[in-house]
């Protein structure tokens, strides 16, 4: 019997796991981000395949950026795309981190739950390839992120 990864994903639903070892708590239900993630699909063109969106603590995200992006600050989000990219099917996983999105949260005075769902929207879009290392690069962000939230929200 052949197990994952070997069997793919035939489903039209992409797998989805949310795993919080942060010890702080995401205001965001699960279906809110099954939203986003459709959204993103549907707005961008793309299917993805297995998303794993993991919620760490600040120890454990600058560990990450250390690491794999040799950078020692805190973010809010690290992104990783595992996928060939050869296709539309897109596999990665998201690492937030709760602390430092409650803290943006206060520091531009939004709504705790739409800076998460901000975040993850951020994530998936560095995942079908847009970048925000210039600042024209972040302003479309910011707008398709906008867009997103608002569809959502409607």
């Amino acid at each position: 019997m052949k197990t994952f990864p070997d069997i793919p994903n035939q489903s039209k639903e992409p797998i989805f796991s949310i795993s919080n070892v942060s010890k702080s708590e995401v205001p965001v239900p699960q279906s809110q981000f099954e939203s986003v993630l459709h959204v993103v699909e549907i707005q961008e063109k793309v299917r993805f395949q297995e998303i794993e969106l993991v919620y760490v603590d600040e120890k454990e995200i600058v560990r990450i950026n250390r690491e794999y992006l040799n950078k020692g600050y805190v973010t809010d989000i690290i992104t990783f795309r595992y996928d060939e990219g050869l296709d539309q099917e897109i596999e990665g996983t998201l690492f937030c981190c709760s602390p430092r999105i409650k803290e943006q949260s206060e520091e531009f005075g939004t709504n705790e739950s739409l800076e998460f769902l901000r975040i993850f929207a951020h994530g998936l879009l560095h995942l079908t390839g847009y970048d925000d290392q210039t600042k024209d690069q972040k302003k479309i962000m910011t707008q398709k992120e906008n867009e997103i939230l608002e569809l959502i929200n409607n």
